[in-house]
């Protein structure tokens, strides 16, 4: 489960308990991800000729964003590039499988704790001198080129506006009961997403902030699986409410038309980095290091805006959705979250189930 993969950024902690579970996690990347968009083949199998013109990814999503990145990076740099698309809990349990042949060059996640997992694993390649990495959230990525989360998004509650008239503007508004049995949450042993904010929020507030769970508990707040489960039924209208909406699910729902929104609470939220990372093991250093280049690039973030994700360079707004400086935060703690996610996932279940 999500809570040994978050786990995994502690000093001394081995991958093979950190991935234990992680296939089991859904909702790290986007809700309908393809399990294959391309399957990487071994790397014994490649021919030695095409050795300097390849590249394989695995990635978290999102689906049409991954798709769009890898074909503007083949055709500007004409390296052939293999993906495998997963949720982060997947990738990670693949690079596991793999460990003795190590097949992927480059991850792309959508869990910061499991990138400083890689890193402490001694399991990554730094790049400290990437074109742009100057321009990236600090925050967000490693100091020393490790990994670099060139995306993020924001958890937000997301509201059917057929059903809400007026849109709650605090998390303990869905404890009112105008919110009873109306509400949905995303399981955090499937949605490392909801993890973060379940973690960020007791980061933030201490031992007490489990009151407000234990109250959507009594309000008749269900857990329902990854985050796209979550969010389907409250745009069919069968549910009004999701709290620990990911902001762009919510963004593309209401694009396509939708009666959905999102508001992020006056008190604060969290932010979900993802990171990507070159692998040691890669045997195509150059090809790797070319990647991440081009995905903090100008096009890249622009693309990155597009699907409705934060950019992770500051100098790159977004121009269809909430800016960073248009979203109140919480005082989160990656750290605490990740050392404390395990303990997190366990009593939070409990008290759901």
């Amino acid at each position: 489960m999500f809570n040994l993969t978050r786990n995994a950024w502690k000093k001394g902690s081995t991958l093979v308990l950190s991935l234990a579970l992680g296939a089991a996690l859904a909702g790290c990347g986007s809700g309908n991800a393809s399990q294959n968009t391309a399957a990487p083949a071994s790397a014994e199998n490649k021919p030695a000729q095409a050795a300097d013109k390849i590249l394989t990814v695995y990635t978290a999503g999102p689906e049409g964003l991954a798709n769009k990145l890898i074909e503007e990076f083949q055709t500007q740099s004409g390296v052939k590039v293999e993906m495998f698309q997963g949720t982060t809990g997947k990738i990670l349990a693949r690079l596991e499988a793999e460990k003795a042949n190590p097949v992927a060059d480059v991850v792309i996640l959508a869990s910061l704790p499991s990138a400083q997992g890689l890193k402490n694993e001694g399991l990554t390649l730094a790049y400290p001198e990437a074109k742009n990495a100057d321009k990236l959230n600090k925050d967000w990525s490693d100091s020393e080129g490790h990994y670099f989360s060139t995306s993020a998004s924001a958890l937000g509650i997301a509201y059917n506006t057929k059903l809400v008239t007026t849109p709650p503007t605090s998390w303990s508004d869905l404890a009112k009961p105008e919110f009873k049995d109306q509400v949905n949450i995303p399981d955090p042993s499937l949605s490392g997403s909801a993890l973060d904010f379940i973690t960020g929020y007791l980061s933030d507030k201490g031992e007490s902030g489990w009151s407000l769970f234990e109250q959507y508990k009594a309000n008749g707040v269900a857990m329902a699986g990854a985050n796209q489960e979550a969010l389907d039924p409250v745009i069919t209208g069968a549910k009004s409410v999701v709290v620990s909406a990911v902001d762009y699910m919510t963004y593309k729902a209401k694009a396509k038309g939708e009666p959905i929104d999102i508001v992020y609470p006056q008190e604060g939220t969290v932010i979900s980095p993802r990171p990507a990372a070159i692998l040691k093991s890669t045997k195509h250093e150059e090809n790797a290091k070319a990647f991440i280049d081009y995905l903090l690039s100008d096009s890249a973030q622009k693309l990155v805006s597009d699907a409705a994700l934060l950019p992770g360079r500051t100098d790159v707004k977004a121009e269809n959705r909430a800016n960073l400086d248009e979203i109140p935060l919480l005082t989160t703690d990656w750290a605490w979250m990740g050392e404390h996610g395990p303990v997190v996932t366990d009593q939070f279940t409990k008290l759901f189930k």
